[in-house]
């Protein structure tokens, strides 16, 4: 088996994500659509903090609720839901997340790169990158498209260096007490790369 190389290069707004294990013939590719704010109608924030980048970690989420999008529009519908939902039930600032992935694979900026979100708790979220996968996956796994394009997203984030290389990949309940991501989809990401083993604990 040879050794994997991941490079990418932007095609207009598609990011184009190769993985090429060399010595061998295996490629995969994955076509990352990123929908800027803009395009999904995003509110303005009450305010914003510059994240410091690279950030050592990443943690995967689910939203729960709502459940899985799967075409654009009723996706960007379901993040503009997050975003009110956030902002005026929870009275944050902004979208908790860094992104979200709809169902067929879209990437949907919520902070982005360069702004601290709030989606892991105060100890968290300056120092990490919040991927929230569209749905509830406590008894499902997401749709294929969304987990490949859920993946592709963090060597982006390490090569546009908002990720450092050897970062940690958590899923949300074990950095604080919840069942975020769900049992099933938390079960797969543990077989990510750069998952690593912690209990969420109050101390």
């Amino acid at each position: 088996m040879g050794k994997i190389v991941h490079f990418g290069v932007w095609i207009g707004i598609v990011f184009v994500v190769t993985c090429v294990r060399t010595m061998d013939t295996t490629v995969a590719e994955f076509e990352i659509t990123i929908i800027s704010r803009a395009e999904w109608g995003a509110r303005p924030p009450k305010s914003r903090v510059n994240m410091t980048s690279p950030v050592p970690y990443v943690i995967i989420h689910h939203s729960y609720e709502p459940d899985v999008c799967l075409n654009r529009s009723q996706c960007e519908k379901y993040v503009r839901g997050i975003q009110n939902f956030h902002m005026d039930t929870r009275g944050w600032d902004d979208i908790g997340y860094n992104f979200l992935v709809g169902g067929n694979g879209d990437v949907f900026e919520g902070r982005g790169w360069d702004v601290v979100g709030a989606q892991a708790g105060p100890d968290w979220n300056s120092c990490s990158i919040g991927i929230c996968l569209i749905g509830n996956f406590t008894n499902k796994l997401p749709p294929k498209e969304a987990i490949a394009a859920g993946k592709a997203l963090i060597p982006l984030g390490v090569e546009k260096k908002k990720v450092v290389t050897n970062y940690t990949l958590y899923g949300h309940r074990q950095v604080r007490p919840t069942e975020c991501p769900g049992n099933d989809f938390f079960k797969l990401v543990t077989q990510w790369d750069h998952w690593k083993p912690r209990n969420y604990t109050t101390e």
